[in-house]
């Protein structure tokens, strides 16, 4: 898969091309300012798979608190708010 840098003011002025060639082609444009990578703009396909990804760490880290707390226990709200009052 093709990656393009561009600077954002050249992204600017070709932005309509860029649209197309990252849906048609699925191009990844990353977006600089001064030098600096700041954004990109990416196929579709691309934002699920990240999204999907990102989900499934959401749910295995879910699993892991609720493993934590059926081995723990947990505290009630009143509890914590209790504990964080007395901490400096």
């Amino acid at each position: 898969m093709t990656v393009t840098v561009l600077n954002t003011l050249e992204a600017k002025e070709q932005f309509p091309d860029l649209v197309n060639r990252v849906a048609h082609s699925k191009e990844r444009i990353i977006l600089t300012r001064r030098g600096k990578e700041i954004a990109a703009i990416i196929p579709i396909e691309d934002l699920a798979s990240l999204q999907e990804s990102q989900d499934n760490q959401d749910l295995r880290e879910a699993i892991e608190a609720l493993k934590e707390a059926r081995h723990e226990g947990t505290i009630t709200l009143e509890k914590l708010k209790e504990d964080i009052g007395t901490q400096p």
